[in-house]
């Protein structure tokens, strides 16, 4: 009779498992731990003076911005931020601006400034605005701005402050604001614009001037380059402009001051107002009024130096904000009694 053998691979098995599986889940709990530990404490202790801006762009991901900090070298690791960011449910709630930080600083310091204390503030400035428009919004939004200084500066350089989005110190200046808007127009109005224009004739101070009528005229862009074509071929021929737009601006100095906090820059124009003596008044005089009534962005600029050729010779913009266009003033009438 043969003897069977006991089966000792299952009981030794089993105790195996008992033993070190529990012993293997404690061993990666505690390197865990030594993980999370290290990648808590500052990058650097010993540099705790020392700081360095990282900015935070508009609509930028936590994932972004945790391995952005990693490879700037502010924190340890992007994947513990990440993770860190996830349990406290920060997605959204970072800001977009520029901050201080250090890498002296913890995770959850470094995860505390983000949300809650940028040095900056974006401001969007839209085409079209006068500077006192602009004045209005940084004074409301900046601290202890000094909006009198700001008007003073740009006095000389409407058509000069760039639409665009800035990313603006709370504290700045004045001054510090008007560079950044200097800064900003010299950029885009490059060197490449400068040698168009002069090969279409113009000025850089013209180009501004029939954009800023281009920008308050046109709400379409389809519409600027045949508004501009229409503009520059009045000049040529020694016609008035009659452009509403600069009533509109004369308009505004008799009404508005240049710190009113809700006045209306923009006043739809009557019959009466185009007798209005001023050399902004494009229906009395002819020629480019004296300078740019607004701040026009890119696409108007690029119109004017690329106008379009047309047959036309006047427009409307019906209360839709539609272009109407007349070859004759007698079809032009009748666009006004029907539009308008």
């Amino acid at each position: 009779m043969t003897r069977r053998l006991k089966n000792i691979e299952g009981p030794f098995l089993k105790k195996f498992n008992l033993f070190f599986i529990p012993l293997f889940l404690v061993a990666v709990l505690a390197a865990f731990f030594l993980w999370w530990r290290w990648v808590n404490l500052p990058f650097d202790k010993q540099y705790s003076l020392a700081s360095k801006t990282f900015v935070v762009k508009k609509g930028e991901s936590l994932s972004s911005v945790a391995f952005r900090l990693q490879e700037e070298g502010l924190i340890r690791s992007g994947a513990a931020f990440k993770l860190l960011g996830r349990i406290e449910n920060l997605e959204g709630k970072i800001q977009a601006g520029s901050f201080r930080l250090k890498p002296s600083q913890t995770l959850q310091e470094i995860i505390n400034f983000l949300t809650q204390g940028t040095q900056d503030i974006w401001l969007t400035f839209p085409e079209g605005w006068r500077k006192e428009e602009f004045a209005r919004r940084l004074v409301s939004n900046l601290e202890n701005f000094n909006q009198e200084e700001f008007l003073k500066l740009t006095a000389h350089h409407e058509g000069e402050l760039f639409p665009d989005t800035y990313l603006l110190p709370r504290e700045a200046s004045a001054s510090a604001v008007f560079q950044f808007f200097q800064n900003n127009f010299q950029k885009r109005f490059n060197e490449t614009l400068v040698k168009e224009a002069k090969q279409a004739g113009l000025s850089q101070k013209e180009v501004l001037i029939l954009a800023s009528l281009v920008e308050r005229e046109a709400k379409h862009e389809e519409d600027r380059p045949i508004v501009a074509g229409i503009l520059l071929k009045r000049l040529k021929a020694d016609w008035p402009l009659q452009v509403d737009a600069t009533l509109q601006y004369v308009l505004a100095e008799k009404r508005c001051l240049p710190t009113s906090a809700d006045c209306d820059w923009w006043v739809i124009p009557t019959s009466a107002d185009k007798k209005i003596s001023s050399p902004y008044n494009t229906y009395l005089n002819r020629g480019l009024p004296p300078t740019p009534i607004c701040n026009p962005g890119l696409s108007a600029i690029k119109a004017v130096i690329e106008p379009q050729d047309s047959e036309y010779w006047f427009y409307l913009s019906d209360l839709k904000g539609k272009m109407h266009y007349a070859q004759t003033a007698e079809e032009h009438n009748t666009n006004i009694q029907n539009y308008l």
